[in-house]
């Protein structure tokens, strides 16, 4: 017979996902232990600079009450963050909220997950062991960050992806180019030529598009504007689709991925416009070759067009496979159901394995493009924390903050 584990669940993670799923599970009496950096990917894997391409509304970390919201941080600490907020004014939001949900967090990074008869051992940095009945991996999408094929032969000195930057300023006084036309691209675009680059805005795309600023005029734009979802991803249909996770996983592959694909087009905030007026862009244009030339690149493009930038930004997303995390052992990635890098995943985001659940990005392949968001973790928290406890989590639960109600005397 297997001796009990050692810990009820491990979150591995401490990000917005592994901080909500551990509040709701300890709200719900779990035995849950954080291990990981609190926030650490917000910090080390983005520019700061940095905005939240999502209003304030969207941006609350999930908590049970609807408590310790950035409305609450705001009162509490003094701060006046912007709108939207600044990549350092979330991370201390976050800081905020885990020391009053989640105050014991582990820092020790996890190296390994296996099976064992108890459930799950995890080998931690330096060497521990220590083993868990379940385990809620929420790492965060750094590992996934995606380059195009053709360019990865470039050396690191001229080419990278915005993940392996925390200052662009290093970029003072060189021209980049600027691979994309989504946020993070553009975003970028706009930092570089702050810090005193010479950013080149390269996209295949012939016109970048825009998000529609907050505040519309009119009663018509404001009427649509009312229809969309608190979410802010995605339109009437698609977006209010996706704000239901749990309906969409029951959709077919085919119509998940129509939902998907317009919840995640390139697009741009509006308040980015005003900061590139001074970057020069290259649309409807694709890269046909890239190579080092005398310590630049020279990059050759499909209208045999020719650029020499200093170094190359590829902007390109991130293209989610578990088997990138590294920790997962290869047992359990043999046993995982896993589809286009994605865990199949059921109730309350447990994978195949039983016990072994998938919050925030690798949940996005069954749940949905939501699970891609903070947004996404008012549904993955609860969810994860009834399945563990027991409790049945209802099909059509919003993966949003609902407001407040008023009470009645």
């Amino acid at each position: 017979m297997a001796r009990a584990p050692d810990l009820g669940v491990a979150v591995v993670g401490a990000g917005p996902h592994g901080l909500a799923a551990a509040n709701y599970l300890r709200t719900a009496g779990a035995d849950v232990h954080v291990f990981g950096r609190t926030m650490e990917s917000w910090l080390t894997h983005m520019p700061v600079g940095m905005r939240l391409r999502s209003r304030r509304r969207s941006s609350h970390i999930a908590a049970p009450e609807m408590a310790l919201s950035i409305d609450e941080w705001i009162a509490d600490t003094g701060s006046s963050p912007a709108e939207p907020l600044r990549l350092e004014e979330f991370y201390a939001y976050g800081h905020w909220y885990q020391q009053r949900a989640v105050p014991l967090v582990d820092g020790r990074s996890v190296s390994e997950i296996s099976i064992v008869p108890e459930g799950f051992s995890l080998r931690l940095d330096g060497g521990d062991t220590v083993t868990a009945g379940r385990v809620v991996v929420a790492a965060g999408i750094a590992p996934f960050a995606y380059v195009p094929e053709f360019l990865r032969g470039l050396p690191d000195g001229l080419l990278s992806h915005p993940a392996d930057h925390q200052d662009l300023g290093r970029f003072e006084g060189r021209s980049v180019l600027v691979l994309g036309a989504g946020q993070s691209a553009l975003e970028s675009a706009a930092l570089l030529n702050e810090a005193g680059a010479h950013p080149t805005l390269l996209a295949r795309a012939r016109q970048v598009n825009w998000l529609p600023p907050h505040e519309l005029p009119g009663e018509r734009a404001s009427l649509n504007a009312r229809m969309l979802p608190p979410t802010d991803v995605g339109g009437r249909v698609s977006g209010w689709t996706a704000a239901l996770p749990g309906v969409c996983r029951h959709l077919s592959d085919e119509r998940r991925d129509w939902v998907r694909a317009r919840c995640m087009p390139p697009l741009g905030a509006d308040w980015l416009r005003p900061r590139l007026r001074e970057v020069r862009f290259v649309l409807g244009r694709e890269i046909a070759a890239a190579e080092p030339d005398g310590g630049r690149l020279a990059v050759e493009l499909d209208d045999g067009s020719r650029l020499t930038p200093d170094h190359l930004l590829a902007c390109t997303g991130y293209r989610i496979d578990v088997a990138k995390y590294g920790f997962l052992s290869a047992e359990i990635l043999a046993r995982l159901d896993v589809f286009g890098g994605f865990p199949r995943l059921g109730p309350g985001l447990e994978s195949s394995l039983a016990g072994l659940h998938f919050a925030g990005a690798p949940a996005a392949g069954s749940f949905g493009p939501i699970m891609r968001f903070v947004v996404g973790s008012w549904y993955s928290a609860p969810a994860i924390a009834g399945r563990v406890t027991g409790k049945r989590q209802r099909p059509a639960h919003v993966a949003y903050r609902p407001r407040r109600r008023a009470r009645t005397t």
